[in-house]
């Protein structure tokens, strides 16, 4: 019987993110949903709904190679987000799993490698981690590979012309480079890494 092909270590890294997303979000109570997020404009349902509803739908298209239409309507979550969020999450990862990362795909640049789908992935579900942990309080340890593939990837992509009043980020937070990796990738996609609900 043949040996099982290595797993990739993008899809590997986007196995991990996706793992770590579903344990954050089995950890927030019902009783939370309302809490303010770091993300502007938007509590903790508001972003469950954008992570379980929209990112699981758009990022599995986006696998196939196919282009999501970001904007489409979608489901808002239920009340047993963690249990909808594995559901959502089995279709991404076989689609993953079955995928070659070197095949080229549309983009904003013209065409290029699948893999670079599976990044942007990658440093959201890690993003949307922090945030989540961060509004509801969660004392856990984030993986920081994970945060520093998603900075590494996204400092080569997001040019400042992205950034500022009505644009789709905020302009980067100064910030130690030495700090831990989640505090400089909520800075570099201009949230404060100090933020507190209180805040």
């Amino acid at each position: 019987m043949a040996d099982k092909s290595p797993v990739d270590p993008t899809i590997d890294l986007l196995e991990r993110a996706v793992a770590q997303m579903g344990d954050v979000i089995a950890a927030v109570a019902l009783d939370q949903a309302a809490l303010p997020t770091p993300c502007e404009n938007w509590d903790v349902r508001g972003l469950l709904d954008h992570i379980v509803g929209q990112i699981l739908r758009d990022f599995t298209i986006a696998a196939r190679g196919e282009m999501p239409d970001w904007g489409a309507p979608h489901d808002p979550v239920g009340a047993d987000w963690a249990a909808e969020f594995r559901t959502g999450a089995q279709p991404l990862l076989e689609t993953w799993r079955a995928a070659d990362p070197e095949r080229l795909v549309p983009g904003m640049g013209g065409e290029s490698p699948l893999r670079g789908r599976a990044d942007q992935q990658i440093t959201e579900f890690a993003m949307h981690a922090w945030d989540l942990t961060r509004a509801t309080g969660q004392g856990r340890t984030l993986d920081p590979e994970l945060a520093e593939h998603g900075l590494a990837w996204s400092r080569q992509l997001l040019k400042p012309e992205f950034r500022g009043p009505g644009k789709a980020f905020g302009h980067e937070v100064p910030i130690a480079a030495d700090a831990p990796a989640y505090d400089r990738l909520a800075a570099w996609f201009g949230r404060d890494p100090g933020w507190t609900p209180a805040a």
